[in-house]
């Protein structure tokens, strides 16, 4: 993983665990020890997802440019069907509180998503990737400066 992509996802991580201590804490004063466990897992399960799905949009980014695009849209397609199943799943548990667990799913998506669309604009990506195949050399050493003659003739 590049310093910018791991930059990426802590710049996601950490709003998402702030917000998630945050309601684990208001659930525990509010639905008691049951209500933090369950805020806790839904901060848990919401960091994961969205973790593991940056991790793999960065790889299928440099692995698959032109599936860039698509994959994103498959990808949190994905993600928001993952997290209602799990909400099905532990629908009826008696580990947690579900509701805490429920809208801590909801406010963790909600605060990831907008932290990594915060972080993308922060960002400095570079869209057009620098030519290292030349060896060093400038453009006018290879095409014999017929560009520089002809941009310098106009000047």
């Amino acid at each position: 993983m590049q310093s910018n992509d791991a930059r990426m996802l802590l710049q996601c991580a950490v709003p998402t665990a702030v917000a998630g201590v945050v309601a684990a804490v208001l659930s525990g004063v509010f639905a008691g020890g049951k209500g933090a466990i369950g805020a806790a897992a839904g901060a848990l399960v919401v960091i994961l997802f969205m973790g593991l799905g940056l991790y793999v949009l960065q790889r299928t980014a440099k692995s698959f440019p032109h599936l860039f695009q698509a994959m994103g849209l498959l990808l949190y397609t994905t993600q928001i069907l993952l997290l209602f199943i799990v909400l099905v799943v532990f629908r009826d548990t008696t580990l947690f509180d579900t509701q805490t667990f429920a809208l801590t799913l909801l406010g963790g998506t909600v605060v990831w998503v907008a932290a990594q669309g915060r972080a993308h604009l922060k960002a400095k990506i570079m869209y057009v990737e620098p030519d290292s195949g030349s060896g060093g050399k400038s453009a006018d050493a290879t095409d014999g400066g017929a560009k520089t003659a002809a941009s310098g003739a106009n000047s």
